[in-house]
Parts: structure tokens; C-alpha cells; sequence
């Protein structure tokens, strides 16, 4: 299995991106990671060359401020468009990039390619929930406003992801609303429900976002303004409860006391919640597998994007996601 990393990606690449792709060549020997980007720079870190680890040089950088769409027309050997171009060309079975957001949905449309009959491919983040099990949303970000048929092919390729990667039976698909009741929401909701309803998915209606944490559903269905407005509202509420905690339980003698007794629980609630240990979020959709990592992603979380293209690969989720598509027509 090929992986491509675009090693210039992120806040903190190319340090970051190398440390973690050697880590997971080292780990998985089934696995032989292309890291894309300045040879140079990534030559001058690499500690060690495992022989499943390759080296491709990109002169040119897609930054975080760059006009996506431009920079992808422009850039043409950027990181992450060569990434991009290994995957089209068979070259690469996957990429993984914790650079720009705009750019990466790009580099998926105009160089890898949807899947026939996907309108829009989607951005699927894992939100971590109460019993572990985490909830797939999507899409949180690729598509500001999407169509009942989207929302419908979001719910189906949701559905594959979670059985595919994360081994679960059935899935069950929710849809993002105000309420639960059937009628409720906007006209795009109200529209969504009844294909979802007949769809080949385990639909268990519409779900509140407040209920998200509490996993009542393994799938989260949305548009990506509304998804995206709910993902910062939760890391917001949950980067405020933390320092409120700190602040708190730092006043007095007493209250450090009390931090000490409780640092092995806190400590366990707080990894619960953090994004490395969910390695990357997949853009659905598209002919070849993308996943897009945080963009402050440490070396933990790119082996851990390693790791869940892997388990992609192994399942052929998109060879899975191309084939429901097809037979829904």
C-alpha cells in the first residue's frame, strides 16, 4: 500500500509530518510512504531511512493563506497537487495532508477526481463521543450549502466509511436537526428526511446537537455551514471548560490538592477528546483516497492518518463507496 504525505503541510511540517511517517514506516512494513515536498529539508531529518520510506521532491508550497483554487491551477508542483497527481496517476493508493483546508478539497476535485455520481465529495471528521465510540460527520466544511440528494449521499458513503474502517454493522445514520420530530427543520431537511428514509442505511432520524456527544448515532448528516458552525462550537466549549478546570483547580492549596487526586481521570476525559488520536478526516467521494489532518497536527496524529488509510486501503472503502453509488443509480 502507497501512501502519499504531503510533508510540507501543516503548522509545524515539515518537522512534524517526517517524524510521524517514520514512526509508522517502522510500525507497518506492509506500508511504503512517499513523503512529498522540499527533498533538502526533508533529507536533513530524516534520523533514519526505513526501507519502506521514499522521498519525492515538490518545489513549491501551498500555504495556509493561499486562494485555493488558484493555488492549485498555479502551484502545479506543489506538495500537495504532486500528492494529489501520485494518486491519479496509480503512482499512490492514498494521500494524507495536514496543509490547507480550500486547497486539499481542490487538489481532490480538479486532480484525483469524484467518483461517478457523487456531486460533491465530503469532509468526515470524527467527533469524539462519551462512550468512545465517536460519531463520522459530514460534511463539516467541503460544501457551504449542499441538496437533499447531497445530504443522501453523504448518509451513504458515511454508512460505508463506518463499516468499512471502524467494523461496524449497521450504522446508524442521523440527520442533524433542531428537533426530533420527522417534520421539523429547514426546507433542507424536511426535504433530506424522506430519501434517507428509503435509503439502503440504517436511519434512526433526526438527531439534536446536543445529543451528538451522547452517541445516538454513529453517522452525523449535514450541510457544511451547519456542520462546520457545530464542530467549533464544540471545540470551542471544550478549549474553555479545560482552562475554566485549570484556573479552578490552581486557586488555593486546597484546589491543587484536589488537581492532584483527579489528574489520572482528568487526563483521561481530556485524550478523549483529542483529534490526534483520530488521526485525519476523509474526503469522501473521490476516485482515490484523501484524508486531510489537523493542521496542528503532531507526530502522533500523521501515523495515526497512516494508520486509518491503511485500514481504508485493506477495506477498499473506495472501491466500496464507487460501487453503492453506482448500483443506487
Amino acid at each position: 500500500m502507497r501512501i502519499a504525505i504531503d510533508a510540507m503541510g501543516g503548522d509545524h511540517a515539515p518537522a512534524i509530518v517526517v517524524e510521524g511517517a517514520l514512526a509508522a514506516a517502522k510500525e507497518w512494513a506492509d506500508v511504503e510512504l512517499l513523503l512529498v515536498g522540499d527533498s533538502a529539508k526533508i533529507e536533513a531529518l530524516l534520523t533514519e531511512r526505513p526501507s519502506n520510506l521514499r522521498v519525492i521532491h515538490a518545489s513549491e508550497i501551498i500555504e495556509a493563506e493561499d486562494e485555493p483554487v488558484r493555488a492549485v491551477r498555479r502551484k502545479k508542483d506543489a506538495s500537495m497537487v504532486v500528492a494529489g497527481r501520485l494518486v491519479k496517476e496509480g503512482e499512490a493508493d492514498a494521500m494524507i495532508s495536514a496543509g490547507n483546508t480550500g486547497a486539499l478539497m481542490t487538489t481532490g476535485l480538479l486532480v484525483v477526481g469524484r467518483v461517478p455520481g457523487i456531486e460533491r465529495p465530503a469532509l468526515a471528521p470524527m467527533i469524539p463521543t462519551l462512550d468512545g465510540r465517536g460519531v463520522l460527520a459530514l460534511d463539516l466544511g467541503a460544501n457551504m450549502d449542499s441538496s437533499p440528494e447531497n445530504l443522501l449521499q453523504y448518509a451513504i458513503m458515511g454508512s460505508i466509511y463506518r463499516s468499512k474502517v471502524h467494523g461496524m454493522d449497521r450504522p446508524r445514520v442521523g440527520l442533524l436537526n433542531i428537533g426530533t420530530e420527522a417534520k421539523k427543520g429547514n426546507e433542507l431537511t424536511k426535504a433530506a428526511y424522506p430519501l434517507l428514509e428509503q435509503a439502503p442505511i440504517h436511519f434512526v432520524g433526526n438527531v439534536e446537537s446536543r445529543n451528538i456527544l451522547h452517541a445516538e448515532c454513529d453517522v452525523i448528516v449535514c450541510d457544511g455551514f451547519a456542520g462546520n458552525i457545530m464542530l467549533k462550537t464544540m471545540e470551542g466549549t471544550a478549549l474553555a471548560i479545560f482552562s475554566a478546570l485549570k484556573t479552578e483547580l490552581t486557586r488555593t492549596t486546597l484546589t491543587k490538592l484536589a488537581a492532584a487526586v483527579l489528574k489520572p481521570g482528568l487526563s483521561a476525559f481530556k485524550e478523549m477528546f483529542d483529534y490526534t488520536e483520530h488521526g485525519a478526516a476523509p474526503l469522501l467521494g473521490l476516485t482515490g483516497l484523501v484524508l486531510k489532518s489537523h493542521g496542528s497536527s503532531d507526530a502522533k496524529a500523521i501515523k495515526n492518518a497512516v494508520r486509518q488509510a491503511r485500514t481504508a486501503l485493506q477495506n477498499d472503502l473506495v472501491g466500496a463507496i464507487a460501487t453503492e453509488i453506482k448500483n443506487g443509480k
